[in-house]
């Protein structure tokens, strides 16, 4: 079981999303007013606490959502889950689609730190059903998903 830690949208894409504490998930979009929603199989991203606090100690200064995910959550290492895990939150279901993602460029993360932790630790989503999740919330991996 996990916590969500940060919510975070951008309403543009190219800028830093932000922790917003609570946001609308829509079914087979992702969430309400961030520019990365879409029909397609990265709707939602999340992004391990642990793995984020480790690369703070590393001398990163990041904050929630910096890394461009949706939702900082405590408790599970995303990239030892297989594809296909089904995650309910809030009344919403998502599916784990992708993890990592090459970094078309340097980010400014990468610039201050000399890497970036997205490509190989964050986890991508599509919604199945909608909801709304605030920072706090359980995500539970759901049975048979």
């Amino acid at each position: 079981m996990g916590k969500i830690m940060a919510v975070c949208i951008s309403e543009q894409k190219g800028t830093r999303k932000k922790d917003v504490g609570s946001v609308r998930i829509l079914e087979d979009w992702g969430m309400e007013g961030d520019a990365h929603g879409g029909k397609w199989h990265r709707q939602v991203s999340l992004l391990s606490w642990e793995q984020v606090e480790a690369f703070k100690a590393r001398g990163a200064d990041v904050a929630p959502g910096a890394f461009g995910e949706n939702l900082l959550v405590s408790g599970f290492d995303f990239k030892t889950l297989p594809l296909g895990t089904r995650f309910r939150c809030g009344g919403a279901v998502l599916e784990l689609t992708q993890i990592g993602k090459e970094c078309h460029a340097h980010c400014e993360i990468y610039r201050q730190v000399g890497e970036c932790i997205m490509p190989r630790e964050g986890a991508f989503t599509r919604v199945l059903r909608g909801g709304v999740v605030r920072v706090g919330d359980e995500l539970v991996i759901e049975e048979g998903g």
